[in-house]
């Protein structure tokens, strides 16, 4: 009996050695699984180690409940420092429950090192741009939807303690896994006075009952008890604090936006990653991954907010539409006049502090789990399914994608169960791992489409030539110097709403030599007619900024000869400097 033990024993060791050897993360990582957060602190720090002389591994701080919060920033150190070159800022999981996100992020950081030495166009680009890349912002959000009893779209929030329910208590009354299958489903009990019936063909779905008819079932809600005993059930789990809600620009109290906290910027996590933003001022453009509804989303966040100028609405239109063509189905959308308003937002915060020009990617089209042929997918859902209304339809079409695509792994079949109140009731439905998430064999189509949208618009962050390409003279040692600056990119140099209001200095343009002295210059208005509006003090030194697919022409009267250097100085374009001779 003993050496029948130590055989258990033993064997349950050797199958625990070898499940963690399995885990190990390795390069290249896989994207047909999900990673929970320590495999995801492993894959970030796999690819620093697998590609040192590209990335710098960034600690960016600790979470409300301790977790590391880490990033990676791609660059190429030879070509120049990370804040010299326009900076694409990408995150991902602000929302625990929206785990597909981070994935995007490890994908994105692993298709531009592993293809630098591959291909000629990645390389450019990594060697021009900077890539500063948070995979998961709300770790303990994570770390805790992996961990724990959840459904598709629970523990979405921060860790901060809250009393939800104003009870006096903090996160009391969780959801509870009765079954203890891992998920929290629905519960639903007979009553032939409920408001629900089953469909005769699809004993797993339930409508609601049409007037005069008799019901079937009485819908519970989601699985738990009443654990604090004031009559509710699952109303105050973990503290509501919505990560995308307690952002410093447009903030407002709870009592407007749900899930605001208490001020702006009351998580740890939200200030840890707000610290490391605000010194990487070269960030241009910035893409905040979601999940769920195919949109690429753009502000204004709220009607109050008034539109965007009109030369920045070129900017978005031109690169909102090619990341729809893209990924087909994603729509290219305005948040508060699309889909809904908030206020505290990430990206209406990186916008209207920074001027960075930014997106939110709501990751996966829940009707793209179908199991139709051509011919049928042409047909109405009325004439293919003759269901009252088009959600039934919508869930009758996701059960044959779990069926027959799924093999039955995100739907739980309806199972008695005896409740402490309930009595005799049965518990079923989505399970945690669906319905907001892709299947594993669907995620590596949606990385990477995902991630070439964010390459799309990096390729078109601003890239700046200068010129000298007219010096005459005038008189004896006074000289017509023109300069000119191409911008051969859609995105500019600086967005039009932080020139407007006035969000940091304009790009510099300046001229000096020790001989030389420069008498006037301004901006050339009209080159063709020789209209150049003068800068009245330090003519030496102009301020502009050039617009996408475009130029900026200057023009310096200077007295005097020899070497002159003209400097180029932009936040977002980096530093140009040229020599040349007067003689």
């Amino acid at each position: 009996m003993k050496r029948f033990k130590k055989i258990i024993i033993l064997y349950f060791i050797f199958s625990a050695l070898l499940f963690s050897q399995q885990k190990k993360i390795t390069i290249p990582l896989s994207f047909d699984y999900y990673y929970t957060y320590d495999m995801l602190v492993q894959a970030i720090k796999a690819l620093n180690a697998a590609y040192p002389k590209l990335t710098e591994l960034n600690y960016i701080g600790k979470s409300d409940e301790g977790r590391d919060i880490w990033g990676i920033t791609i660059n190429n150190p030879k070509t120049g420092k990370d804040i010299d070159k326009p900076g694409i800022y990408v995150d991902g999981n602000i929302h625990g429950n929206e785990i597909q996100a981070s994935e995007v992020c490890l994908y994105l950081a692993q298709y531009l090192l592993e293809n630098y030495d591959k291909n000629q166009e990645i390389k450019d680009l990594v060697d021009k741009k900077c890539f500063y890349i948070i995979p998961s912002i709300n770790v303990d959000g994570r770390f805790h939807f992996f961990n724990d009893p959840n459904n598709s779209s629970s523990n979405r929030s921060l860790r901060i303690p809250k009393d939800d329910d104003n009870d006096g208590l903090i996160d009391e009354d969780y959801p509870d896994d009765l079954d203890g299958d891992g998920n929290i489903c629905l519960m639903r009990k007979k009553d032939p006075f409920g408001k629900m019936k089953t469909l005769p063909d699809e004993p797993r779905l339930m409508v609601s009952i049409k007037t005069g008819e008799k019901g079937e079932w009485t819908l519970l809600g989601t699985e738990g008890i009443d654990n604090d005993e004031d009559g509710k059930y699952n109303e105050d789990s973990e503290g509501y604090v919505d990560g995308n809600r307690n952002w410093g620009y447009n903030w407002k109290p709870n009592y407007i936006q749900s899930g605001a906290g208490d001020y702006p910027f009351e998580s740890k996590t939200t200030t840890a990653v707000a610290e490391f933003i605000s010194k990487k001022t070269n960030i241009c453009v910035v893409w905040a991954f979601h999940n769920n509804g195919g949109m690429y989303l753009r502000g204004p966040s709220s009607k109050e907010q008034g539109e965007y100028p009109a030369d920045d609405i070129t900017v978005y239109n031109y690169l909102g539409e090619q990341a729809e063509r893209i990924t087909p189905g994603y729509r290219y959308m305005i948040s508060w006049k699309d889909l809904y308003t908030t206020y505290g937002d990430f990206l209406e915060w990186m916008c209207m502090t920074y001027g960075a020009y930014g997106f939110v990617g709501e990751l996966f089209i829940t009707e793209s789990e179908s199991f139709k042929s051509i011919k049928e997918s042409k047909k109405s859902p009325e004439s293919a399914q003759q269901d009252s209304d088009s959600r039934t339809s919508l869930q009758r079409e996701r059960l044959k994608f779990n069926d027959h695509l799924a093999q039955g792994e995100l739907f739980k079949d309806w199972k008695p169960f005896k409740h402490p109140v309930y009595g005799d009731i049965e518990i079923g439905g989505w399970v945690k791992m669906s319905s907001r998430l892709p299947a594993p064999f669907m995620l590596k189509d949606l990385v990477h489409r995902n991630a070439s949208s964010v390459i799309f618009s990096a390729k078109n962050t601003p890239e700046v030539e200068l010129e000298v390409f007219d010096v005459q003279s005038i008189s004896k040692d006074l000289y017509r110097v023109r300069v000119r600056l191409i911008n051969s990119k859609a995105i500019p140099t600086m967005s039009k709403y932080a020139i407007l209001k006035k969000l940091y200095p304009m790009d510099m343009l300046s001229i000096k030599g020790e001989k030389i002295k420069v008498i006037a210059g301004g901006k050339i208005q009209n080159l063709f007619n020789n209209e150049v509006t003068y800068k009245e003090y330090k003519p030496e030194i102009q301020f502009t900024y050039v617009p996408g697919f475009s130029k900026a022409e200057h023009e310096f009267i200077v007295s005097g000869k020899g070497k002159i250097v003209i400097t180029y100085n932009s936040r977002w374009a980096g530093k140009i400097e040229k020599e040349f001779e007067l003689k």
